[in-house]
């Protein structure tokens, strides 16, 4: 059985990386000024946060429609048996649901749709892990497991700097961005029951940031071989700075970088870091 994986653009996987592994990936769109973008193909993440910037356009995302899964999955259907396709949190957008219906309408190919329950590079983690597993001849259903207990030990942590667009797209209630923005304070955020929380209010950005690392040492002081990536939202020197920072902390931790695209950073502004890693 040849197994393929799916996944779509708010993995954040680069080109290079989903060249390598023979991963698949179905744009979502970001819509500025009337017009429609499908990120990491006609829009790069630089370009969006420029757009960002002019604040009379604001932007908004839209998941891929049905066609385009359809298209894709009847494409592979040709070379695999099997497609497992990973998508951001069912709670945040509608993508996931799209793969299932897509699933039901392409003949000839078995199609697995998995819930990553996040997004970002946490949801990379598992594309990339089922990628090299398809690789190696894993059946759908080891994969699948395995998927599984990866999600059992990762974790993710954000914080943004301005709460209103996350309320302003439905991602975060009102009465919490007012009481946020009030107060002054950097919130950090992750995602419980497939939907984005607060989990600990903070009076500064140094530290919530230095709060999420001391998270990340409770996991890192076990022992355990851990992978762990810095996301960020235009701010690659800070990523680089933090990243210096914790190699030296934590030697047993193996730490890369990414950032919010511009799906996500439509919801959580520019500015804003994330810190996620599960067990290798």
């Amino acid at each position: 059985m040849k197994t393929v994986i799916v996944t779509d653009s708010t993995s954040y996987i680069p080109k290079d990386i989903r060249e390598k592994f023979n991963i698949h990936m179905i744009p979502l769109s970001v819509v500025i000024g009337g017009e429609t973008y499908e990120e990491e193909m006609d829009l790069t993440t630089d370009q969006f946060y420029e757009e960002l910037k002019r604040k009379d356009r604001l932007p908004t995302s839209s998941q891929p429609s049905s066609g385009k899964f359809v298209a894709l999955f009847e494409k592979l259907a040709q070379d695999y048996d099997t497609i497992i396709s990973i998508h951001l949190s069912s709670g945040i957008s509608g993508t996931y649901q799209g793969a299932i219906t897509a699933g039901t309408m392409v003949e000839g190919v078995k199609v697995f749709a998995y819930d990553s329950e996040i997004s970002c590079m946490a949801q990379g983690f598992y594309v990339i892990e089922a990628a090299k597993m398809a690789a190696e001849g894993k059946s759908p259903d080891e994969i699948i497991t395995r998927l599984d207990e990866m999600k059992a030990s990762l974790r993710a942590y954000f914080m943004v700097d301005d709460l209103s667009n996350l309320q302003r797209g439905g991602r975060l209630t009102s009465a919490q961005a007012i009481i946020g923005s009030l107060l002054k304070v950097k919130p950090i955020l992750h995602f419980v029951d497939k939907v984005i929380v607060p989990f600990e209010k903070i009076r500064t950005r140094k530290k919530a940031m230095n709060r999420i690392v001391e998270l990340l040492g409770e996991d890192a002081s076990k022992g355990t071989p851990l992978q762990a990536s810095i996301i960020h939202a235009n701010r690659e020197e800070d990523a680089k700075e933090w990243k210096a920072e914790l190699e030296q902390l934590y030697p047993n931790v193996d730490f890369s970088i990414s950032y919010f695209g511009p799906v996500i950073a439509t919801h959580l502004g520019e500015g804003a870091m994330g810190l996620t890693w599960t067990i290798k």
